[in-house]
């Protein structure tokens, strides 16, 4: 069969959709090519090609209509970032990349939420909940828009406060060039039997066990004076600026996420959507240690202690090393229990201690 009778190509209504979503999102027509982006930004065809790759975007031929005057003063602004404020190249790319990968997971992540919520609302199918919000998305961009620079500018600032304050009497001291610049607390806490737990469920209830969980997970970290670098289904990584505070974070992971989930239970009582907004007890490893950031993320020696710490932690249970409960040892709300030695896969012999309330 041709493409169409798949119903591959899209229809003159989908056409007429697809270019109002043009002129609301990308400003107008698609009346552009790489070459003309090039030309307008007075700069090379293959720079134009490498900002485009680097925001994650499909690339399509140099002669091709498919850019719009928003997507030329983008361009330009990247050129003028390089030309203006002295960025080298790799830098530019960087931050364009930085841009694309979390734009793309926002926007996914967004309409996601916009699918499940008219579903819910209007009990509609999946594929009736998609072409609703396709059909609203364009009165809703403006609101998200607004909503993303805010976002955006309190963390920018929320950053800037804090080198402020832990950088800004240092302008005079010299550092020691041999080590990891951030010195952070550092913890993973690990949803337990994730598998067995998500097993057989549905689309909704998995995305709302998910949902559940990364919620309840940042909600702990972030009223605990901590910051969530990144989730990873079952798992979420945090840090803090400071050690108490990082076993603040990690014991109250422990504690807050220790209710359990009995899919089955569930499941025979009828129904797993609502069983499916608890929590589940996870596994906490967290070590205080120098860091690199990085891409929005944390790298070196105590990020993966933290994740072997915790691939042998009790549920409901935080382990540290002993280094770092040497740092807690005096804080009369803490108690630090020294557990037997163990040899951790990549790391060798370490001795983990229990971390719990006094």
């Amino acid at each position: 069969m041709a493409d169409d009778e798949h119903g591959a190509h899209p229809t003159s209504d989908d056409r007429s959709t697809l270019a109002d979503l043009d002129d609301s999102l990308l400003g107008g027509a698609r009346t552009l090519t790489l070459r003309d982006l090039a030309e307008q930004a007075g700069t090379s065809l293959d720079l134009v090609r490498l900002y485009w790759r680097t925001l994650g975007l499909p690339q399509p031929d140099a002669d091709e209509l498919v850019f719009t005057s928003l997507d030329a003063a983008a361009v330009r602004r990247w050129v003028d970032l390089r030309r203006e404020h002295g960025v080298d190249e790799r830098t530019a790319i960087s931050l364009t990349r930085a841009l694309g990968h979390t734009a793309d997971r926002l926007a996914l992540w967004q309409v996601e939420a916009l699918v499940e919520d008219l579903s819910r609302r209007y009990e509609l199918d999946d594929t009736s909940a998609r072409l609703l919000v396709l059909d609203r998305i364009a009165d809703l961009a403006p609101l998200l828009e607004s909503q993303l620079v805010h976002a955006w500018r309190r963390q920018l600032a929320a950053i800037s406060g804090r080198l402020a304050a832990e950088f800004g009497h240092q302008r005079t001291e010299r550092p020691d060039p041999g080590a990891l610049p951030l010195a952070r607390a550092v913890g993973f806490a690990d949803m337990v039997s994730f598998t067995r737990r998500t097993a057989g469920l549905g689309s909704t209830d998995l995305s709302e066990f998910v949902q559940r969980f990364e919620t309840a997970a940042r909600d702990v970290v972030t009223s605990a004076g901590g910051r969530v670098v990144k989730t990873i289904g079952d798992a979420v990584l945090f840090v803090a600026d400071d050690v108490t505070t990082g076993a603040r974070v990690a014991l109250g992971l422990a504690r807050v996420l220790g209710g359990d989930l009995d899919v089955e239970r569930e499941r025979e009582a009828g129904g797993l959507a609502e069983g499916a907004r608890g929590v589940t007890p996870v596994r906490v490893g967290f070590v205080w240690g120098r860091v690199l950031s990085r891409f929005g993320d944390v790298f070196g020696p105590p990020v993966n202690l933290a994740a072997r710490l915790t691939d042998i932690a009790d549920p409901s249970t935080v382990l540290t090393d002993a280094t770092t409960a040497e740092l807690l040892a005096r804080n009369p709300r803490l108690v630090c229990e020294p557990q037997p030695e163990r040899d951790l896969a990549g790391l060798g012999p370490v001795a983990p201690v229990l971390l719990r309330t006094a």
